[in-house]
Protein backbone atom coordinates (compact mmCIF):
# COMPACT_ATOMS: atom_id res chain seq x y z
CA UNK A 1 0.00 0.00 0.00
CA UNK A 2 1.42 3.13 -1.28
CA UNK A 3 1.70 6.28 1.39
CA UNK A 4 -1.15 8.26 -0.07
CA UNK A 5 -3.37 5.04 0.23
CA UNK A 6 -2.63 4.86 3.94
CA UNK A 7 -3.09 8.18 4.52
CA UNK A 8 -6.63 8.38 3.05
CA UNK A 9 -7.80 5.78 4.58
CA UNK A 10 -6.63 7.35 8.01
CA UNK A 11 -9.94 9.53 9.20
CA UNK A 12 -7.39 12.04 10.15
CA UNK A 13 -6.43 12.50 6.74
CA UNK A 14 -9.07 11.63 4.51
CA UNK A 15 -10.63 14.89 3.77
CA UNK A 16 -6.80 15.81 2.11
CA UNK A 17 -6.40 16.35 -1.44
CA UNK A 18 -4.07 14.25 -3.41
CA UNK A 19 -1.66 16.30 -3.84
CA UNK A 20 -1.37 17.24 -0.02
CA UNK A 21 -1.76 13.55 0.81
CA UNK A 22 1.67 13.02 -1.23
CA UNK A 23 2.96 16.10 -0.07
CA UNK A 24 2.05 14.96 3.51
CA UNK A 25 3.36 11.37 3.01
CA UNK A 26 6.95 11.73 1.67
CA UNK A 27 7.48 13.60 5.19
CA UNK A 28 6.32 10.34 6.90
CA UNK A 29 9.87 8.28 8.27
CA UNK A 30 9.64 4.54 8.59
CA UNK A 31 10.92 2.76 11.80
CA UNK A 32 11.10 -0.91 13.42
CA UNK A 33 10.26 -1.45 16.39
CA UNK A 34 11.56 -4.55 18.65
CA UNK A 35 9.04 -6.78 20.70
CA UNK A 36 8.29 -5.54 23.81
CA UNK A 37 10.14 -2.38 23.30
CA UNK A 38 8.82 0.66 24.57
CA UNK A 39 7.79 3.85 21.86
CA UNK A 40 7.33 6.19 24.49
CA UNK A 41 6.47 6.29 27.97
CA UNK A 42 3.32 8.75 29.70
CA UNK A 43 5.13 11.94 30.16
CA UNK A 44 7.83 12.09 27.61
CA UNK A 45 7.83 14.93 25.08
CA UNK A 46 5.14 14.78 22.33
CA UNK A 47 7.27 14.90 19.53
CA UNK A 48 5.59 12.30 16.68
CA UNK A 49 2.48 10.90 15.96
CA UNK A 50 3.03 6.61 14.34
CA UNK A 51 1.09 4.77 11.63
CA UNK A 52 1.00 1.01 11.90
CA UNK A 53 2.35 -0.67 8.89
CA UNK A 54 2.54 -4.21 10.40
CA UNK A 55 2.61 -5.74 14.09
CA UNK A 56 0.28 -3.94 16.96
CA UNK A 57 1.02 -1.45 19.78
CA UNK A 58 -1.02 -1.36 23.32
CA UNK A 59 -1.91 2.45 24.69
CA UNK A 60 -1.63 1.63 28.39
CA UNK A 61 -1.44 3.22 32.06
CA UNK A 62 0.76 2.18 34.93
CA UNK A 63 3.19 0.08 35.55
CA UNK A 64 3.94 -3.97 36.32
CA UNK A 65 0.89 -5.26 38.01
CA UNK A 66 -0.98 -1.75 38.10
CA UNK A 67 -0.44 -1.56 34.25
CA UNK A 68 -3.95 -0.96 32.19
CA UNK A 69 -4.44 -1.37 28.74
CA UNK A 70 -6.53 0.77 27.37
CA UNK A 71 -6.55 0.29 23.74
CA UNK A 72 -4.67 -2.15 21.23
CA UNK A 73 -4.39 -1.00 17.95
CA UNK A 74 -3.31 -2.96 14.71
CA UNK A 75 -2.11 -2.28 10.69
CA UNK A 76 -3.60 0.58 9.61
CA UNK A 77 -4.45 2.73 12.80
CA UNK A 78 -2.93 4.98 14.50
CA UNK A 79 -1.71 7.05 17.54
CA UNK A 80 -0.16 10.07 19.51
CA UNK A 81 -1.98 12.45 17.30
CA UNK A 82 -2.51 14.66 19.87
CA UNK A 83 1.22 15.96 20.38
CA UNK A 84 1.14 17.22 16.30
CA UNK A 85 -0.88 20.27 17.74
CA UNK A 86 0.42 20.85 20.96
CA UNK A 87 3.62 18.69 21.59
CA UNK A 88 2.14 18.39 25.47
CA UNK A 89 3.80 15.53 27.16
CA UNK A 90 2.22 12.06 26.47
CA UNK A 91 -0.88 10.97 28.48
CA UNK A 92 -0.11 7.53 28.30
CA UNK A 93 2.36 5.11 27.31
CA UNK A 94 2.62 3.21 23.96
CA UNK A 95 4.67 -0.38 23.22
CA UNK A 96 4.80 -3.01 20.79
CA UNK A 97 3.65 -6.39 21.84
CA UNK A 98 5.47 -8.02 18.90
CA UNK A 99 7.53 -6.85 16.22
CA UNK A 100 6.08 -4.15 14.09
CA UNK A 101 6.72 -1.34 11.76
CA UNK A 102 5.45 2.46 11.90
CA UNK A 103 5.34 5.17 10.01
CA UNK A 104 6.15 8.66 12.09
CA UNK A 105 5.13 11.54 11.41
CA UNK A 106 7.20 14.61 13.34
CA UNK A 107 5.62 17.72 14.90
CA UNK A 108 7.95 19.82 12.99
CA UNK A 109 6.86 18.61 9.88
CA UNK A 110 3.43 18.75 10.27
CA UNK A 111 3.63 22.24 11.74
CA UNK A 112 5.04 23.16 8.41
CA UNK A 113 2.77 21.30 6.59
CA UNK A 114 -0.34 23.05 7.98
CA UNK A 115 1.35 26.68 8.20
CA UNK A 116 1.74 26.00 3.94
CA UNK A 117 -1.81 24.56 3.59
CA UNK A 118 -4.65 26.09 6.16
CA UNK A 119 -7.30 24.76 4.05
CA UNK A 120 -6.10 21.14 5.05
CA UNK A 121 -5.54 22.44 9.02
CA UNK A 122 -8.61 22.91 9.31
CA UNK A 123 -10.06 19.31 7.65
CA UNK A 124 -7.55 17.79 9.79
CA UNK A 125 -9.12 19.66 12.85
CA UNK A 126 -12.28 18.63 12.19
CA UNK A 127 -11.53 15.15 12.16
CA UNK A 128 -9.82 15.57 15.24
CA UNK A 129 -13.23 17.40 16.72
CA UNK A 130 -15.09 13.95 15.54
CA UNK A 131 -12.72 11.70 17.92
CA UNK A 132 -12.27 14.03 20.78
CA UNK A 133 -16.17 13.70 20.70
CA UNK A 134 -16.01 10.13 20.47
CA UNK A 135 -14.09 9.70 23.47
CA UNK A 136 -16.12 11.78 25.48
CA UNK A 137 -18.80 9.56 25.15
CA UNK A 138 -17.18 6.85 25.86
CA UNK A 139 -15.78 8.48 29.03
CA UNK A 140 -19.56 9.40 30.17
CA UNK A 141 -19.89 5.90 30.17
CA UNK A 142 -20.31 4.59 33.91
CA UNK A 143 -17.91 1.98 35.39
CA UNK A 144 -18.78 1.78 38.84
CA UNK A 145 -20.43 -1.98 40.29
CA UNK A 146 -22.72 -2.29 43.16
CA UNK A 147 -20.39 -5.10 44.54
CA UNK A 148 -22.63 -6.20 47.27
CA UNK A 149 -25.67 -6.63 44.70
CA UNK A 150 -23.90 -8.76 42.49
CA UNK A 151 -22.64 -10.43 45.58
CA UNK A 152 -26.18 -11.15 46.97
CA UNK A 153 -27.35 -12.30 43.77
CA UNK A 154 -24.61 -15.24 43.82
CA UNK A 155 -24.73 -16.42 47.28
CA UNK A 156 -25.71 -20.06 48.16
CA UNK A 157 -28.28 -21.11 50.97
CA UNK A 158 -25.10 -22.29 52.71
CA UNK A 159 -23.35 -19.08 52.28
CA UNK A 160 -26.65 -17.28 53.54
CA UNK A 161 -27.50 -19.65 56.55
CA UNK A 162 -23.16 -18.87 57.21
CA UNK A 163 -24.19 -15.01 56.96
CA UNK A 164 -27.18 -15.54 59.27
CA UNK A 165 -25.24 -17.64 61.91
CA UNK A 166 -22.40 -15.11 62.22
CA UNK A 167 -24.30 -11.91 62.13
CA UNK A 168 -26.39 -13.83 65.51
CA UNK A 169 -23.36 -15.12 66.84
CA UNK A 170 -21.81 -11.42 66.87
CA UNK A 171 -24.62 -9.94 68.58
CA UNK A 172 -26.04 -9.22 72.07
CA UNK A 173 -28.87 -11.04 71.75
CA UNK A 174 -27.11 -14.27 71.52
CA UNK A 175 -25.32 -13.14 74.28
CA UNK A 176 -27.82 -12.31 76.59
CA UNK A 177 -29.98 -15.34 75.55
CA UNK A 178 -27.38 -17.89 76.01
CA UNK A 179 -26.25 -16.71 79.42
CA UNK A 180 -30.15 -16.93 80.11
CA UNK A 181 -30.25 -20.29 78.82
CA UNK A 182 -26.71 -21.14 81.01
CA UNK A 183 -28.61 -19.27 84.27
CA UNK A 184 -31.81 -21.12 83.94
CA UNK A 185 -29.96 -24.51 83.51
CA UNK A 186 -27.63 -24.92 85.86
CA UNK A 187 -30.55 -22.76 88.37
CA UNK A 188 -32.55 -25.91 87.79
CA UNK A 189 -30.17 -28.70 87.92
CA UNK A 190 -28.66 -26.66 90.90
CA UNK A 191 -32.47 -25.83 93.10
CA UNK A 192 -34.84 -28.49 91.41
CA UNK A 193 -33.51 -31.85 92.75
CA UNK A 194 -36.43 -33.91 91.50
CA UNK A 195 -36.03 -32.46 88.34
CA UNK A 196 -32.46 -32.72 87.98
CA UNK A 197 -30.77 -34.50 85.11
CA UNK A 198 -27.40 -32.51 84.53
CA UNK A 199 -25.71 -32.81 88.47
CA UNK A 200 -22.94 -30.24 89.13
CA UNK A 201 -20.13 -29.58 87.42
CA UNK A 202 -22.16 -29.70 84.67
CA UNK A 203 -20.65 -31.67 82.03
CA UNK A 204 -24.06 -32.47 79.79
CA UNK A 205 -23.78 -28.31 79.35
CA UNK A 206 -19.84 -28.84 79.25
CA UNK A 207 -20.44 -30.87 75.98
CA UNK A 208 -23.55 -28.40 74.73
CA UNK A 209 -21.00 -25.80 74.90
CA UNK A 210 -17.92 -27.07 73.03
CA UNK A 211 -20.04 -28.74 70.83
CA UNK A 212 -21.47 -25.40 69.61
CA UNK A 213 -18.33 -23.87 69.56
CA UNK A 214 -16.57 -26.45 67.66
CA UNK A 215 -19.79 -25.92 64.69
CA UNK A 216 -19.83 -21.85 65.50
CA UNK A 217 -16.06 -21.50 64.34
CA UNK A 218 -15.87 -22.91 60.92
CA UNK A 219 -19.18 -21.08 60.33
CA UNK A 220 -18.00 -17.84 61.00
CA UNK A 221 -14.69 -18.10 59.30
CA UNK A 222 -16.79 -19.23 56.28
CA UNK A 223 -18.94 -15.46 56.29
CA UNK A 224 -15.33 -13.93 56.98
CA UNK A 225 -13.82 -15.36 53.97
CA UNK A 226 -16.78 -14.48 51.81
CA UNK A 227 -16.74 -11.24 53.13
CA UNK A 228 -12.85 -11.14 52.43
CA UNK A 229 -13.98 -11.54 48.52
CA UNK A 230 -16.35 -9.00 48.77
CA UNK A 231 -13.99 -6.64 49.98
CA UNK A 232 -11.38 -7.74 47.77
CA UNK A 233 -14.25 -7.55 45.19
CA UNK A 234 -14.96 -3.94 46.15
CA UNK A 235 -10.87 -2.75 46.47
CA UNK A 236 -11.06 -3.57 42.40
CA UNK A 237 -14.01 -1.62 41.30
CA UNK A 238 -13.02 1.72 43.33
CA UNK A 239 -9.64 1.39 41.56
CA UNK A 240 -11.84 1.04 38.24
CA UNK A 241 -13.69 4.50 39.17
CA UNK A 242 -10.65 6.03 40.27
CA UNK A 243 -7.95 5.33 37.28
CA UNK A 244 -11.04 6.41 35.15
CA UNK A 245 -12.01 9.69 36.93
CA UNK A 246 -7.84 10.18 36.93
CA UNK A 247 -8.39 9.71 33.06
CA UNK A 248 -11.20 12.13 32.94
CA UNK A 249 -9.49 15.05 35.13
CA UNK A 250 -6.39 14.49 32.35
CA UNK A 251 -8.22 14.85 30.01
CA UNK A 252 -10.37 18.24 31.01
CA UNK A 253 -7.23 19.83 31.63
CA UNK A 254 -5.30 18.97 28.60
CA UNK A 255 -8.14 19.75 26.72
CA UNK A 256 -8.38 23.20 28.05
CA UNK A 257 -4.83 23.91 26.64
CA UNK A 258 -5.42 22.24 23.30
CA UNK A 259 -8.17 24.14 22.09
CA UNK A 260 -6.09 27.35 23.02
CA UNK A 261 -3.26 26.02 21.12
CA UNK A 262 -4.81 24.95 18.09
CA UNK A 263 -6.75 28.27 17.60
CA UNK A 264 -3.18 29.73 18.13
CA UNK A 265 -1.99 27.10 15.46
CA UNK A 266 -4.64 28.14 13.41
CA UNK A 267 -4.50 31.88 13.22
CA UNK A 268 -0.97 31.71 12.59
CA UNK A 269 -1.18 29.15 9.91
CA UNK A 270 -3.46 31.86 8.03
CA UNK A 271 -1.92 34.62 8.85
CA UNK A 272 0.60 34.45 5.86
CA UNK A 273 -2.03 34.04 3.42
CA UNK A 274 -4.30 36.79 4.86
CA UNK A 275 -1.59 39.10 4.67
CA UNK A 276 -0.47 38.09 1.47
CA UNK A 277 -4.07 38.68 -0.16
CA UNK A 278 -4.02 42.04 1.68
CA UNK A 279 -1.27 43.03 0.17
CA UNK A 280 -2.51 41.91 -3.25
CA UNK A 281 -5.59 43.81 -2.95
CA UNK A 282 -3.85 47.17 -2.15
CA UNK A 283 -3.89 49.54 -5.17
CA UNK A 284 0.08 50.71 -6.26
CA UNK A 285 1.09 53.74 -5.16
Amino acid sequence: MDRRTLLASIPLFESLTPEDLDHLGSRLEERDVDEGKEIFDKGDPGDAMYIILDGAIEISLGTGKQRVVLASLFQGQYFGELSLLDGAPRSAAASAPKPAKLLALDREDFVEFVRSKPDAALRIMSEIAERMRATNELMTQTVTRNVFMEEEEQMTIGERVADKVATFGGSWTFIFSFAGFMAAWMTVNVIAVSLRWDEYPFILLNLMLSSLAALQAPVIMMSQNRQSEKDKALAVNTYQVNLKQEIVIDKIMRGQTEVLQRIALLERSMAPRTSGQTEAARPPA
